[in-house]
């Protein structure tokens, strides 16, 4: 039995990993409009970012390959939902931190934030993994 509808999850990570992209290119335009100083942060992070753009690439690529029912598009989604659970533990674990005590309530809703993604990723990754995504993305 497959954790999730194999349509869904190219719908869901397409257009996801779409709107994080077009919300991150969004911002680095305004921040770029800013100032100076902000520019320079800005071009000290231009690796930083460029990866984690080419990150949301692999997200869309992913989900779009899916939904063409692209043999591919199962180690490409895998692979994105790895990296996003990672980074999504990483950050928080980062945020939590650099946060002055008392730190519950962060600790709350990052844990309302990551655990549901890390849930999604998790029956992504199984869904991929089952029966019908090895039959319909046989390639």
């Amino acid at each position: 039995m497959d954790e999730l509808n194999l349509s869904l999850v190219g719908w869901l990570f397409a257009v996801g990993s779409g709107l994080a992209l077009a919300l991150g290119a969004l911002i680095i335009i305004g921040l770029h409009r800013s100032g100076e100083q902000v520019r320079r942060h800005l071009a000290a992070r231009v690796l930083d970012d460029s990866i984690l753009f080419g990150i949301w690439i692999l997200g869309i690529a992913g989900g779009v390959g899916v939904l063409l029912e692209k043999s591919w598009s199962r180690w490409v989604l895998e692979l994105f939902c790895w990296t996003l659970m990672i980074l999504a533990l990483l950050s928080a674990f980062a945020r939590w931190r650099a946060a002055p005590p008392p730190r519950g309530l962060l600790l709350l809703s990052l844990a309302l934030f990551v655990l549901p993604l890390i849930a999604v990723c998790i029956a992504t990754i199984l869904t991929l993994r089952g029966e019908t995504a090895m039959r319909v993305l046989a390639g």
